[in-house]
Protein backbone atom coordinates (compact mmCIF):
# COMPACT_ATOMS: atom_id res chain seq x y z
CA UNK A 1 0.00 0.00 0.00
CA UNK A 2 1.09 3.58 -1.03
CA UNK A 3 -0.29 6.68 0.52
CA UNK A 4 -1.47 9.16 -1.80
CA UNK A 5 0.46 12.09 0.30
CA UNK A 6 -1.26 15.40 -0.83
CA UNK A 7 -0.03 17.28 1.52
CA UNK A 8 3.74 16.44 -0.12
CA UNK A 9 2.24 17.00 -3.76
CA UNK A 10 0.71 20.22 -2.78
CA UNK A 11 4.11 21.40 -1.16
CA UNK A 12 5.53 21.08 -4.56
CA UNK A 13 3.01 22.62 -6.40
CA UNK A 14 3.50 25.67 -4.63
CA UNK A 15 7.08 25.57 -4.72
CA UNK A 16 6.64 25.26 -8.38
CA UNK A 17 3.95 28.27 -8.54
CA UNK A 18 6.23 30.24 -6.13
CA UNK A 19 9.40 30.29 -8.80
CA UNK A 20 6.90 31.02 -11.50
CA UNK A 21 5.53 33.99 -9.38
CA UNK A 22 9.39 35.21 -8.77
CA UNK A 23 10.49 34.97 -12.80
CA UNK A 24 7.32 37.61 -13.36
CA UNK A 25 8.39 39.55 -10.48
CA UNK A 26 11.90 39.35 -11.40
CA UNK A 27 10.87 40.94 -14.97
CA UNK A 28 8.75 43.51 -12.97
CA UNK A 29 5.45 41.71 -14.33
CA UNK A 30 2.32 41.77 -12.59
CA UNK A 31 1.99 38.95 -10.06
CA UNK A 32 -1.33 36.94 -10.03
CA UNK A 33 -4.06 38.22 -7.57
CA UNK A 34 -6.89 36.07 -5.25
CA UNK A 35 -9.69 37.65 -3.75
CA UNK A 36 -11.92 35.58 -1.39
CA UNK A 37 -15.57 36.76 -0.33
CA UNK A 38 -17.02 35.32 2.84
CA UNK A 39 -20.24 36.14 4.44
CA UNK A 40 -21.10 35.65 8.02
CA UNK A 41 -19.11 33.79 10.55
CA UNK A 42 -19.40 30.21 10.33
CA UNK A 43 -16.07 28.66 11.67
CA UNK A 44 -15.04 26.07 9.37
CA UNK A 45 -15.19 28.69 5.96
CA UNK A 46 -12.66 31.04 8.45
CA UNK A 47 -10.63 28.74 8.59
CA UNK A 48 -10.67 27.50 5.29
CA UNK A 49 -10.19 30.76 3.34
CA UNK A 50 -7.55 31.83 6.11
CA UNK A 51 -5.74 28.82 4.56
CA UNK A 52 -6.21 29.85 0.99
CA UNK A 53 -5.00 33.42 1.94
CA UNK A 54 -1.45 31.94 3.81
CA UNK A 55 -0.88 30.06 0.51
CA UNK A 56 -0.92 33.36 -1.37
CA UNK A 57 1.27 35.02 0.76
CA UNK A 58 3.82 31.79 0.87
CA UNK A 59 3.43 31.60 -3.30
CA UNK A 60 4.12 35.55 -3.47
CA UNK A 61 0.62 36.02 -4.90
CA UNK A 62 -1.42 39.27 -3.68
CA UNK A 63 -4.73 38.45 -1.83
CA UNK A 64 -7.55 40.10 -0.84
CA UNK A 65 -10.44 39.09 1.45
CA UNK A 66 -13.58 40.72 1.30
CA UNK A 67 -15.59 39.73 4.86
CA UNK A 68 -19.42 40.85 4.68
CA UNK A 69 -21.95 40.22 7.62
CA UNK A 70 -24.52 37.36 7.78
CA UNK A 71 -27.02 39.83 7.37
CA UNK A 72 -26.09 40.79 3.91
CA UNK A 73 -28.40 40.54 1.51
CA UNK A 74 -28.27 39.17 -2.19
CA UNK A 75 -28.15 42.45 -3.55
CA UNK A 76 -25.75 43.65 -1.64
CA UNK A 77 -23.21 40.72 -2.54
CA UNK A 78 -24.01 40.37 -5.61
CA UNK A 79 -22.79 44.48 -6.45
CA UNK A 80 -19.84 43.31 -4.76
CA UNK A 81 -19.36 40.35 -7.01
CA UNK A 82 -19.60 43.16 -9.90
CA UNK A 83 -17.26 45.22 -8.32
CA UNK A 84 -14.76 42.31 -8.57
CA UNK A 85 -15.58 41.36 -11.91
CA UNK A 86 -14.88 44.72 -13.07
CA UNK A 87 -11.63 45.12 -11.20
CA UNK A 88 -8.91 44.55 -13.89
CA UNK A 89 -6.39 43.82 -10.77
CA UNK A 90 -7.93 40.94 -9.65
CA UNK A 91 -7.72 37.98 -11.86
CA UNK A 92 -9.87 35.30 -9.73
CA UNK A 93 -11.79 35.13 -7.00
CA UNK A 94 -14.01 32.68 -5.02
CA UNK A 95 -17.21 33.06 -3.15
CA UNK A 96 -17.02 30.84 -0.28
CA UNK A 97 -19.82 28.68 0.12
CA UNK A 98 -22.39 27.97 2.61
CA UNK A 99 -24.21 31.38 1.93
CA UNK A 100 -26.81 32.53 4.88
CA UNK A 101 -30.08 31.38 3.56
CA UNK A 102 -31.59 34.72 2.44
CA UNK A 103 -28.82 34.40 -0.41
CA UNK A 104 -29.43 32.20 -3.68
CA UNK A 105 -26.46 30.46 -4.14
CA UNK A 106 -27.29 29.15 -8.09
CA UNK A 107 -27.83 33.14 -8.75
CA UNK A 108 -24.41 34.35 -6.77
CA UNK A 109 -22.23 31.74 -8.69
CA UNK A 110 -24.06 32.67 -12.29
CA UNK A 111 -22.95 35.85 -11.31
CA UNK A 112 -19.26 35.64 -11.18
CA UNK A 113 -17.32 36.15 -14.52
CA UNK A 114 -16.26 32.67 -15.97
CA UNK A 115 -12.70 33.96 -16.61
CA UNK A 116 -12.56 35.00 -13.09
CA UNK A 117 -13.81 31.68 -11.40
CA UNK A 118 -11.14 29.74 -10.11
CA UNK A 119 -13.44 27.73 -8.42
CA UNK A 120 -14.48 26.36 -11.69
CA UNK A 121 -18.39 26.09 -10.47
CA UNK A 122 -19.75 28.71 -13.09
CA UNK A 123 -21.85 26.71 -15.83
CA UNK A 124 -19.64 28.17 -18.69
CA UNK A 125 -16.72 26.36 -17.22
CA UNK A 126 -18.44 23.20 -15.88
CA UNK A 127 -19.92 22.87 -19.81
CA UNK A 128 -16.16 23.45 -21.21
CA UNK A 129 -14.94 20.67 -18.75
CA UNK A 130 -17.84 18.65 -19.85
CA UNK A 131 -16.77 19.41 -23.85
CA UNK A 132 -12.83 18.79 -22.71
CA UNK A 133 -12.18 22.36 -23.60
CA UNK A 134 -9.66 24.28 -22.00
CA UNK A 135 -11.04 26.07 -18.80
CA UNK A 136 -11.03 26.23 -15.06
CA UNK A 137 -11.48 22.73 -13.39
CA UNK A 138 -13.19 22.25 -9.85
CA UNK A 139 -10.48 23.00 -7.07
CA UNK A 140 -11.06 19.23 -5.90
CA UNK A 141 -11.11 17.91 -8.73
CA UNK A 142 -8.10 19.20 -10.27
CA UNK A 143 -6.24 17.93 -7.48
CA UNK A 144 -7.00 13.88 -7.36
CA UNK A 145 -6.59 14.30 -11.23
CA UNK A 146 -3.07 15.71 -10.46
CA UNK A 147 -2.20 13.33 -7.66
CA UNK A 148 -3.43 10.56 -9.93
CA UNK A 149 -1.01 11.65 -12.45
CA UNK A 150 2.16 12.47 -10.40
CA UNK A 151 2.14 8.99 -8.53
CA UNK A 152 1.60 7.55 -11.93
CA UNK A 153 -1.57 5.73 -11.34
CA UNK A 154 -3.09 3.65 -14.23
CA UNK A 155 -7.04 4.82 -15.20
CA UNK A 156 -7.00 3.74 -18.63
CA UNK A 157 -9.15 0.76 -19.04
CA UNK A 158 -10.12 0.41 -15.21
CA UNK A 159 -13.36 0.52 -13.68
CA UNK A 160 -13.64 3.94 -11.67
CA UNK A 161 -17.02 4.04 -9.06
CA UNK A 162 -17.49 7.75 -7.83
CA UNK A 163 -19.14 7.71 -4.66
CA UNK A 164 -21.72 11.54 -4.00
CA UNK A 165 -23.05 13.25 -7.59
CA UNK A 166 -22.39 17.16 -5.83
CA UNK A 167 -21.47 19.66 -8.34
CA UNK A 168 -18.48 20.21 -6.56
CA UNK A 169 -17.02 16.73 -6.74
CA UNK A 170 -18.70 13.34 -7.04
CA UNK A 171 -20.25 14.84 -11.08
CA UNK A 172 -17.18 16.53 -12.60
CA UNK A 173 -15.45 13.55 -11.27
CA UNK A 174 -17.00 11.13 -12.66
CA UNK A 175 -16.83 13.44 -16.44
CA UNK A 176 -13.03 13.96 -16.04
CA UNK A 177 -12.46 10.31 -15.40
CA UNK A 178 -14.04 9.08 -18.40
CA UNK A 179 -12.14 11.77 -20.74
CA UNK A 180 -9.66 10.86 -23.22
CA UNK A 181 -6.25 11.37 -21.99
CA UNK A 182 -4.27 10.43 -18.74
CA UNK A 183 -6.03 10.31 -16.24
CA UNK A 184 -8.78 9.49 -17.68
CA UNK A 185 -9.67 6.79 -19.93
CA UNK A 186 -11.94 4.79 -17.68
CA UNK A 187 -15.30 3.11 -17.21
CA UNK A 188 -17.00 5.26 -14.95
CA UNK A 189 -20.33 4.72 -12.77
CA UNK A 190 -21.47 7.33 -10.76
CA UNK A 191 -23.54 5.92 -7.67
CA UNK A 192 -25.45 8.23 -5.33
CA UNK A 193 -28.03 8.04 -2.22
CA UNK A 194 -30.27 6.33 -4.50
CA UNK A 195 -28.13 3.20 -5.68
CA UNK A 196 -29.10 -0.48 -4.82
CA UNK A 197 -26.74 -2.68 -4.06
CA UNK A 198 -23.69 -0.17 -3.88
CA UNK A 199 -20.97 -3.18 -1.79
CA UNK A 200 -22.00 -5.20 -5.35
CA UNK A 201 -20.72 -2.17 -7.44
CA UNK A 202 -17.67 -1.05 -5.27
CA UNK A 203 -16.38 -4.57 -5.33
CA UNK A 204 -15.96 -4.38 -8.76
CA UNK A 205 -14.17 -1.08 -8.58
CA UNK A 206 -10.06 -0.80 -9.74
CA UNK A 207 -10.60 2.89 -8.53
CA UNK A 208 -13.27 4.45 -5.80
CA UNK A 209 -13.69 8.43 -5.31
CA UNK A 210 -16.17 8.69 -2.74
CA UNK A 211 -17.33 12.29 -1.99
CA UNK A 212 -20.39 10.97 0.20
CA UNK A 213 -19.55 13.02 3.46
CA UNK A 214 -20.42 10.07 5.92
CA UNK A 215 -18.03 8.79 8.30
CA UNK A 216 -16.38 5.68 7.17
CA UNK A 217 -19.10 4.82 4.66
CA UNK A 218 -16.54 2.44 2.61
CA UNK A 219 -15.26 -0.75 4.76
CA UNK A 220 -12.78 -3.44 3.84
CA UNK A 221 -15.67 -5.91 2.63
CA UNK A 222 -16.72 -3.44 -0.51
CA UNK A 223 -13.39 -2.97 -1.85
CA UNK A 224 -11.31 -5.87 -3.75
CA UNK A 225 -7.70 -6.27 -3.16
CA UNK A 226 -5.14 -3.78 -4.79
CA UNK A 227 -7.94 -0.90 -5.12
CA UNK A 228 -7.02 2.38 -5.67
CA UNK A 229 -8.94 4.91 -2.98
CA UNK A 230 -9.83 8.75 -3.13
CA UNK A 231 -11.22 9.93 0.11
CA UNK A 232 -12.83 12.91 -0.53
CA UNK A 233 -14.86 13.25 2.99
CA UNK A 234 -14.15 15.54 5.60
CA UNK A 235 -16.43 14.96 8.87
CA UNK A 236 -15.67 16.49 12.58
CA UNK A 237 -16.17 13.63 14.82
CA UNK A 238 -16.67 13.92 18.53
CA UNK A 239 -13.46 13.10 19.74
CA UNK A 240 -12.97 14.33 23.87
CA UNK A 241 -9.11 12.92 23.71
CA UNK A 242 -8.04 15.67 21.26
CA UNK A 243 -7.37 19.04 22.73
CA UNK A 244 -10.11 20.58 20.03
CA UNK A 245 -12.76 18.17 21.29
CA UNK A 246 -12.74 16.68 17.64
CA UNK A 247 -11.47 14.57 14.62
CA UNK A 248 -11.19 14.80 10.89
CA UNK A 249 -12.54 11.29 9.48
CA UNK A 250 -12.67 10.53 5.89
CA UNK A 251 -15.60 8.54 4.44
CA UNK A 252 -13.16 5.40 4.21
CA UNK A 253 -12.24 3.05 6.92
CA UNK A 254 -9.12 3.63 6.32
CA UNK A 255 -7.48 1.33 9.18
CA UNK A 256 -9.09 -1.56 7.33
CA UNK A 257 -9.31 -0.55 3.79
CA UNK A 258 -5.83 0.39 3.56
CA UNK A 259 -5.00 -3.49 4.16
CA UNK A 260 -6.50 -4.29 0.71
CA UNK A 261 -5.15 -0.73 -1.58
CA UNK A 262 -2.71 -0.45 -3.64
CA UNK A 263 -2.97 3.36 -3.47
CA UNK A 264 -4.85 5.63 -1.13
CA UNK A 265 -5.50 8.92 0.58
CA UNK A 266 -5.19 9.93 4.60
CA UNK A 267 -7.69 11.94 5.81
CA UNK A 268 -6.45 14.57 6.75
CA UNK A 269 -3.36 14.90 4.44
CA UNK A 270 -4.79 13.44 1.56
CA UNK A 271 -7.40 15.35 -1.11
CA UNK A 272 -7.74 18.75 1.33
CA UNK A 273 -4.16 20.43 0.97
CA UNK A 274 -4.60 19.42 -3.06
CA UNK A 275 -7.81 22.10 -3.33
CA UNK A 276 -5.69 24.87 -2.11
CA UNK A 277 -3.04 23.70 -4.64
CA UNK A 278 -5.03 23.43 -7.47
CA UNK A 279 -7.04 27.18 -6.71
CA UNK A 280 -3.78 28.59 -6.49
CA UNK A 281 -3.09 27.17 -9.69
CA UNK A 282 -6.26 28.19 -11.44
CA UNK A 283 -5.46 31.95 -10.37
CA UNK A 284 -2.33 31.46 -12.14
CA UNK A 285 -3.80 30.29 -15.24
CA UNK A 286 -6.18 33.03 -14.79
CA UNK A 287 -3.43 35.49 -14.58
CA UNK A 288 -2.07 33.95 -17.66
CA UNK A 289 -4.85 34.00 -19.59
CA UNK A 290 -5.77 38.06 -18.97
CA UNK A 291 -2.16 38.79 -19.87
CA UNK A 292 -2.39 36.93 -23.41
CA UNK A 293 -5.80 38.61 -23.76
CA UNK A 294 -4.27 42.31 -23.32
CA UNK A 295 -1.65 41.31 -25.31
CA UNK A 296 -3.53 40.99 -28.45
Amino acid sequence: MQLLDGKKISEQIKTEIASEVAKMKANGEKVPHLAAIIVGNDGASLTYVGSKVKACEKVGFESTLVRMPGTTSEVELLKKIKELNKNPDIDGFIVQLPLPPQIDTQKVLMAVDPDKDVDGFHPTNFGKMALDMSTFIPATPFGILELLERYQVETQGKHTVVIGRSHIVGRPMSILMGRKGFPGNSTVTLTHSHTKNITQITSQADIIISALGQPNFLKAEMVKDDVVVIDVGITRVPDETTPSGYRIVGDVDFENVSKKASYITPVPGGVGPMTIAMLLKNTLLAREHHRANSIK
